[in-house]
Order: structure tokens, then sequence, then C-alpha cells
């Protein structure tokens, strides 16, 4: 096993055990008949090639360290997907309150976007992992947006490695533009948010009455 290997082993399971703990967050929403504030989760390690990156961004030597682990905060990445801006809070304050990680950091690009317009909730968190040479706690962000935040977002990246972030201007403005419609959507969303969820769950009910031999999505999360 590879020095690499071995360094993000830690990640990759703080990464996979986090995905179960955000997901069942989620699951006992629908357990107490309650609207869940978590659409879905995703997570990632860090790619080695973007941490290279980092490292030449940072001025750090490009090794397994701990100095490496420290200074990057988002080798283990998760996201979690929110369907109104409010839910926002709902997520980032059931994170605090946890006692299996601790907050050491966050940042606010909702309240205070991004020049580009990028919009999302960052949170860093200590989270220990139990490995065979014992615990090791690991930093790990959680990134908290809406979905038009992320389809945002994922288009900017995208455009990002293409251009390498110098954007021609007129890119660079409709992307702003683009950012500002997909807020004012969420903002609308937000405006009906009781009409929606009252109509995702006659929904869901509708289905579960027409497909009786079929599981309810509550059903699946629970199991």
């Amino acid at each position: 096993m590879g020095q690499w290997e071995i360094f993000l082993s830690p990640y990759k399971q703080a990464v996979d055990e986090l995905k179960v703990k955000l997901k069942g967050m989620r699951s006992q929403f629908g357990i107490v008949n309650a609207n869940s504030p978590i659409e879905f989760v995703t997570g990632r390690v860090k790619p080695l090639a973007s941490i290279y990156d980092k490292t030449l961004e940072k001025g750090l030597n490009f090794e397994p360290s701990k100095q490496l682990g420290d200074e990057l905060g988002d080798i283990a990445g998760l996201r979690i997907m929110c369907q109104f801006v409010d839910d926002i809070s709902t997520v980032t304050e059931l994170i605090r309150q946890r006692k299996d990680m601790r907050v050491v950091e966050e940042r606010d690009y909702i309240t205070h976007n991004k020049p580009s317009g990028y919009r999302s909730y960052h949170m860093i968190v200590e989270y220990p992992v139990e490995t065979i040479q014992g615990k090791k706690v690991v930093l790990a962000e959680i990134q908290i947006r809406t979905l038009a935040m992320n389809f945002w977002a994922s288009i900017e990246h995208s455009l990002n490695y293409k251009y390498k972030g110098m954007f021609p201007e007129e890119i660079k403005n409709r992307l702003q533009s683009a950012a500002e419609a997909a807020f004012r959507l969420d903002e609308e969303m937000s405006s009906i948010r009781s009409e929606i969820q009252e109509a995702q769950a006659y929904f869901s009910e509708y289905k579960e009455a027409s497909n009786p031999n079929l599981l309810s999505e509550k059903e699946r999360d629970t199991q």
C-alpha cells in the first residue's frame, strides 16, 4: 500500500461514515412524518490532482503529512442538498448540535456570496475515525446548498477548468446573472413552500395508494 493510500484511508472512512450519518438524519424526519430539510447527500475524497493544485496554491509540499491534513480542510468532502434556502440554517444547527463531530470553522457564502455569484454554506468539522492504529481525528468539509445553487456551482466548476479561472468578461457577467436568477428562483420557491410540500405529500400518498406493492420512499430510507 502506497504512502498516499495510507494517508487518505482515514478520510475515505470518514466520508463513508458521515454519508451514512447524514442520510440517517434525513430518514429520521421521515420516521416522524416530518418534512426533511435534507434532499440528498453526496461525498468524495479529494483527488490527488486537486490536492496537488491546492499545495501549489498554498505553498505546501506535495507529500502526505500532518501539516497537509491540517492545512487542507476539504480532503474529505460532503455535500448536503436542500430544497429550500431556509432548510440550510436548519441543517447547520443540527450539525452544530451533534456530539460525534465538532465544528471548527463556518463560512457563509449565502449571506455573503462570492463575487462570482457562488453561494453555499461551508462547515469544517473535526471527525474521529477508529483505525487499526487507533483513533485518528480528521477534518472534513460539509457544503450545504440548495439544488439551484448546486446546479450553478457545477456549471461554474466545469467552466473554471476550461478557462483556468480566467473567464472572458461576457462569460463572467452571464454567470453572475445566472447566479442571481438561481437565487431568485430559490426565494420564489421558499415563498410557496407550504404549497409545494403539500403537493409533494399528496403525490407520495397517491403513488403509494396506486402501487400498494411498491415501498414508499420513507420505507426505503428507513431500511
